[in-house]
């Protein structure tokens, strides 16, 4: 069984950097399926464009344009590639990070498609920050690790508390929504009352329904953003906002600079 060493992909490297114990790189993923293999370190992979399969030992992941894996390195793994181009935005911890930074690395156990958008906005955001590469990325890419890690160590605290089976579906609901969401639609969908599923949605969510779905809207636009295909009204309705002047404000109120000026930085 192959061991990848620290900073090594199956595909060919655009682009890698270092800080502190922390590897950021672009691959282009360039054959059809890899080997099953073993990663040094525990990394997440966010695919920027294209379309795969993940394969583990318990299951086979559809992971299209715009997915977020957490990766440890216990798991032995596979890629098979079903689109034509794909491409992927690694972020690779080194374990002697976790010591120093104290944090509990035995959160991180397993292999799993993350869906809470929280993560994915510090992660385009760490995206942003590597593409820019300017004086003031470090020290941004730095604290935007810390809350990446803080964040994801909550989510997996979170999942190891009891929640209803009916919680995971509700989350799925919302991460792919691309229609307008109200209480009965999801009581419908769930067979849940409707009490039932607003006690659980700060509970199991952390955040109340309306910034959730933001959230979620927010990360589905990353994704046309990144692929660069899309004029900005295209993006706003594509996302699920009503016009791109309400996309405009959300997102930067998420990101602190408008959609156009993220867009603009990425592909300069």
């Amino acid at each position: 069984m192959k061991i990848l060493s620290k900073g090594i992909y199956y595909g060919s490297k655009k682009s890698e950097l270092h800080i502190n114990g922390i590897i950021l790189s672009e691959y282009n993923y360039d054959i059809p399926r890899t080997d099953w293999h073993f990663h040094e370190n525990p990394y997440f992979m966010y695919l920027l464009q294209g379309n795969l399969y993940d394969y583990n030992k318990k299951r086979k992941t559809n992971c299209p344009n715009g997915s977020l894996l957490l990766h440890n390195w216990q798991e032995q793994h596979c890629n098979e590639k079903e689109s034509q181009f794909a491409r992927g935005f690694h972020i690779e911890f080194e374990r002697k990070w976790f010591e120093d930074k104290k944090l509990n690395i035995e959160l991180w156990e397993g292999s799993q498609l993350i869906i809470n958008p929280r993560l994915y906005h510090l992660i385009g955001k760490l995206y942003y920050e590597f593409k820019t590469q300017d004086e003031y990325s470090e020290l941004a890419i730095e604290l935007l690790l810390l809350q990446l890690c803080e964040n994801t160590q909550e989510i997996q605290s979170q999942s190891l508390i009891y929640e209803p089976s009916w919680v995971k579906d509700l989350k799925e609901l919302l991460h792919d929504a691309h229609e307008k969401i109200s209480l009965k639609s999801l009581s419908e969908q769930l067979g849940v009352h409707p009490v039932h599923i607003s006690r659980a949605i700060p509970k199991y969510l952390s955040v109340n329904l309306g910034e959730y779905l933001r959230q979620a809207k927010i990360k589905q636009s990353l994704n046309f953003l990144i692929d660069n295909k899309y004029s900005l009204t295209e993006v706003a309705y594509k996302s699920g906002f009503s016009d791109q002047s309400h996309f405009t404000k959300t997102f930067k109120s998420y990101f602190g600079m408008t959609p156009k000026v993220y867009e603009r930085m990425l592909h300069e």
